[in-house]
């Protein structure tokens, strides 16, 4: 029976026990469909990264991404973490202020930049930063506003701010965005995968987000529902937030240039977390997006499947 390393890892902050939780199973060859999905079940956390030898030799790694329940194409903090972890075994990184590679995922190559150490008190810790590989694109009409209020326990007065509306936009998976008006509709907002199916159809993903922050240096405060992929909240979730930019450039009058923001999630369940985002707009149009975080790692052993 092969022993097949794996690491966990929190993301999107750089303390141990906030963000995200992650896992990645670095020796994943071998593996087939249903046993990597079952071990993203044995580890019951929002995303697991399976590990295996790029299609392309230039490229670092080929990636596959799975939730308790279903394989996704593209994920944020699946790619921060597991880019963090690769560099921490990569020796150029001891010389290097940085290190620089492309991560093969179902949505196209992902290039990765990817900065390295040790935390003062210990441990290991990264910080990533990857540009989107495809664009966000809108892929429906405007959700209705009273069937989401509905289906997330809020009145209908509570949906929207300034210019924001619900829209939905993808970046390689699609996400439901619905702006609410205030912190305390964001914390008040529940749901399940009856009600977002009922509303928006079967297998919703669900991006809520507000203007109002109540932290300095954070640009916009957001939860993350996606039930009926075995995700009942998520503390941090980059591909919703390479979609939002979607949403952003719809809504928001952003002029030429570089703009970056920071959006916060995952307060609402303790895991504070802090996704950067970085929008290069010209002449009216987003020509290119990077997201990126920090990650520190938690716990490394061995599968023995």
């Amino acid at each position: 029976m092969p022993a097949r390393r794996y690491a966990t890892l929190d993301v999107f902050t750089d303390t141990p026990l906030a963000g995200n939780p992650l896992a990645v199973v670095l020796d994943a060859e071998g593996l087939d469909d249903s046993a990597m999905q079952a071990i993203a079940r044995e580890f019951n956390l929002s995303e697991t990264v399976f590990v295996l030898p790029p299609a392309e030799s230039r490229h670092r790694a080929r990636l596959r991404i799975f939730t308790p329940a279903q394989e996704l194409a593209f994920a944020g903090h699946p790619t921060v973490g597991t880019a963090v972890l690769l560099a921490l075994g990569d020796r150029r990184a001891e010389v290097a202020d940085a290190v620089a590679f492309g991560l093969e995922e179902q949505v196209g190559v992902v290039p990765c930049v990817v900065e390295t150490g040790e935390r003062e008190t210990g441990g290991k810790w990264g910080r990533a930063r990857f540009r989107l590989p495809r664009l966000p694109e809108s892929w429906g009409e405007e959700p209705d506003a009273t069937a989401l209020a509905g289906a997330l326990g809020l009145s209908p007065s509570e949906i929207g701010f300034s210019r924001h509306r619900p829209s939905r936009y993808s970046a390689g998976t699609p996400f439901h965005l619905v702006p609410v008006q205030s912190l305390d509709a964001l914390g008040r907002a529940r749901t399940s995968a009856e009600a977002l199916a009922q509303a928006l159809g079967a297998g919703a993903k669900v991006f809520l987000y507000t203007g109002e922050t109540g932290e300095p240096g954070h640009s916009f405060r957001a939860r993350m529902f996606a039930p009926a992929a075995g995700i009942a909240e998520d503390p941090a979730t980059g591909g919703a937030v390479a979609a939002f930019a979607g949403a952003l450039m719809q809504f928001e009058p952003l002029g030429s240039g570089t703009h970056d923001l920071v959006v916060a999630q995952g307060y609402e369940m303790g895991r504070p977390s802090a996704i950067a985002l970085q929008l290069a707009i010209e002449d009216g149009a987003l020509r290119a997006a990077e997201i990126g975080g920090s990650a520190v790692v938690i716990s490394e052993g061995e599968l023995h499947l």
